[in-house]
């Protein structure tokens, strides 16, 4: 068979989706200002699917130093991997205050989140070693756990009896190996919202001989006393071997880093090819993340006005009978039941007679005739926002549970 024609037999999961309406379900395109409030198709709508946690991608403070560097330096500086040619003090500057920031000897930058996890994960593991993760990892961790050349052991989401279990099976392999064992969980997890059971894992160490990664995307900025992460939040920050974090979410930037001790840093910047062989992060984008961790620390105003919002948000949907599941952090979900039709039908309503815009996921990600609708509260958001959108779920949940969507399409040309 020729390979065209099987990807176009095929389409993928995601993809046979893509005649129900390409950029408006699938590749939508919001325009404007980043805020809680954006345009979509010439109208204003409350956004509830930006990661913009902290509300720093638009902080004037930040658009300021944003516009600087890049006046300053360009797009273009540095040239080549750091390794080579594209280093900078500015670069090294970040990993310090980074370090600094999350309580480790020392840090090094990814340019991306997903390909620098991945990319790490593979540097980190050989055939002779084993992995230990999560069921619900995300999918950047999933294919960095497909790279691996050894054994791989997945536990039940967050479940410690089933994490020992396989802990066990691990061990018993190492021991003809000579190997070791790499356990990997997340601080939040993106779609569910609960944290992760880090205090529980880390507590096995007695038991077992392992190291411990957390992604920490979620957490970091948005939990912990200080903001650290979910690391400083469960009291265990000490115990995460390697701590990684994106500045896509509570920066509301692009990047990512991997903090830890001085030799591992050491040996990941020698060894994490999505590295090696990429282009440094250029220089507007390190001065800006610079500007953003320093308001990150400062202005503690902006994580409580997060927690405000969440917590007004959430405690409404609970209130108002809704299902939000076991959520522990800003991520809210909720659940509903019914079909990929319905779930198309609940998204158009809540868009076009709501001037709602949310994320709403559907199989294969979530179970058959769940609906999940996740919502990303940030410190942009207001209490109308979070007034309007439950008063509009009610609204919504109750044409769901009557079959109205049942009885048409809502295919959008």
């Amino acid at each position: 068979m020729d390979l065209f024609d099987k990807l176009l037999q095929d389409r993928g999961p995601l993809g046979k989706y893509a005649n129900m309406g390409h950029e408006y379900y699938i590749f939508p395109k919001l325009e404007g200002e980043l805020s809680s409030r954006m345009t979509f198709r010439g109208k204003e709508k409350i956004i509830w699917s930006i990661n913009n946690y902290l509300g720093l991608g638009n902080h004037p403070e930040v658009r300021k130093v944003d516009e600087q560097a890049a006046k300053d330096w360009g797009l273009a500086y540095p040239m080549g991997s750091r390794l080579m040619s594209g280093n900078t003090d500015y670069h090294d500057l970040l990993e310090e205050k980074l370090s600094e920031f999350v309580k480790k000897e020392d840090t090094v930058l990814l340019n991306f989140g997903y390909q620098g996890i991945m990319s790490a994960i593979d540097a980190l593991v050989d055939r002779r070693d084993v992995i230990v993760y999560d069921a619900e990892s995300h999918a950047c961790i999933l294919d960095g756990v497909r790279l691996h050349m050894g054994k791989r052991y997945v536990f039940t989401h967050n479940n410690i009896e089933s994490l020992e279990k396989q802990l066990k099976r691990a061990t018993k392999w190492v021991e003809d190996t000579g190997g070791a064992i790499l356990v990997i969980s997340e601080g939040v997890f993106g779609m569910a919202g609960d944290q992760g059971n880090l205090k529980d894992i880390v507590a096995l160490k007695e038991q077992f001989d392992f190291r411990l990664l957390v992604d920490d995307a979620h957490g970091f900025g948005t939990l912990g006393k200080t903001g650290a992460g979910t690391g400083e939040e469960q009291g265990v920050q000490d115990e995460i071997d390697l701590y990684f974090s994106t500045f896509a979410k509570s920066m509301g930037s692009i990047g990512a880093f991997i903090s830890s001790d001085k030799q591992v840093v050491e040996y990941l910047k020698y060894n994490t090819r999505s590295q090696v062989f990429a282009k440094s992060l250029p220089m507007p984008i390190v001065i800006g993340n610079l500007k953003r961790l320093e308001l990150l620390q400062t202005k503690p105003e902006l994580k409580a006005k997060l927690w405000e919002n969440v917590d007004l948000l959430q405690s409404g949907l609970k209130e108002s009978g809704f299902n939000i599941g076991n959520t522990n952090s800003c991520v809210t979900p909720v659940y509903l039941k019914g079909s990929v039709k319905v779930a198309t039908g609940l998204t158009y309503d809540l868009r076009e007679n709501y001037n709602i815009f949310c994320s709403i996921v559907v199989y294969p990600v979530v179970p058959k005739d769940v609906i999940l609708i996740r919502l990303i509260p940030t410190a942009s958001h207001t209490k109308e926002d979070v007034e309007i959108t439950i008063e509009a779920f009610k609204r919504v949940r109750s044409k769901v549970e009557s079959g109205e969507y049942e009885e048409q399409d809502f295919l959008v040309g």
